[in-house]
């Protein structure tokens, strides 16, 4: 079976392929002070509850990683526990098959391309990607399968938490969706100004890079992932389709063309 580690920073997204079929996943946070050791022991809790992985045997890891303090650790951890293993991690000189255009293509973050390159492998280009991360990142993928730009926004959790520290009376909210968009409470309204504004925010950024990206717009297939997307892929018009493991499926395929 073959182990995936999507290592953001506030999360680490893992999951285990059984062929092409993601049969378990599990999300934990993201915490830098965490030696090799004790992620190999949260890794192992983790493989070791699951009933549906009695006798399973981990014959391939693949890693993307957006925190190099992370990356050492989970380097160090493969090494020591999966020693015979084969490995991948994402990174310069690794296989992705997808070309990169960008003024400094070593800006791009590897879990970026990563969700490219699974985004062209299940709906095809041009397509626009929009994850729900400690960012709203926004990626766009032309229809040869390059990548050719991208759009950053603060993502929601940062958005709420720099809101509650800033305003005398208010405070974090539940992220759920509220009764109605005029809310009728404070908690509401919060919740309605998150969810409805980052819905605009998502149609209104994906308009203007469909019509860069293609002279048909319409055929421009937007593809939501992230922590966050379920929340608001759903009243966001522009959005075709939600693929919560975009990147683990980008990481089994990057694994695939550099292990065969």
């Amino acid at each position: 079976m073959l182990l995936t580690i999507d290592v953001g920073n506030t999360h680490t997204v893992l999951g285990l392929f059984s062929g092409e079929d993601l049969i378990e996943h599990w999300r934990i946070a993201t915490d830098a002070r965490r030696t090799a050791d004790e992620i190999a022991v949260v890794l192992q809790g983790l493989l070791g509850q699951s009933p549906l992985l009695a006798n399973a045997d981990v014959n391939g890891i693949a890693i993307c990683s957006t925190v190099p303090s992370v990356l050492n650790e989970m380097r160090e951890m493969c090494r020591r526990y999966y020693g015979d293993v084969n490995n991948v991690v994402v990174e310069p000189g690794v296989r992705t098959g997808v070309p990169v255009r960008m003024d400094n293509p070593k800006e791009v973050g590897s879990d970026r391309i990563v969700n490219a390159l699974a985004a062209i492998h299940l709906y095809g280009g041009p397509c626009v990607i929009v994850d729900f991360g400690t960012a709203t990142s926004f990626d766009a993928v032309s229809s040869r399968g390059e990548y050719v730009g991208a759009v950053t926004a603060p993502g929601i959790e940062i958005s709420v938490d720099a809101l509650a520290a800033a305003g005398a009376q208010l405070h974090k909210v539940e992220l759920v969706r509220p009764r109605a968009v005029i809310a009728k409470n404070t908690v509401e309204a919060l919740q309605s100004g998150i969810i409805y504004g980052f819905a605009g925010q998502v149609d209104g950024i994906v308009e203007r890079m469909a019509a860069e990206l293609s002279d048909d717009p319409d055929e421009v297939t937007v593809v939501a992932t992230g922590g966050h997307a379920s929340l608001v892929s759903g009243e966001a018009r522009s959005v075709d389709v939600h693929e919560p493991w975009l990147t683990l499926i980008g990481l089994r395929l990057v694994y695939e063309r550099n292990t065969q």
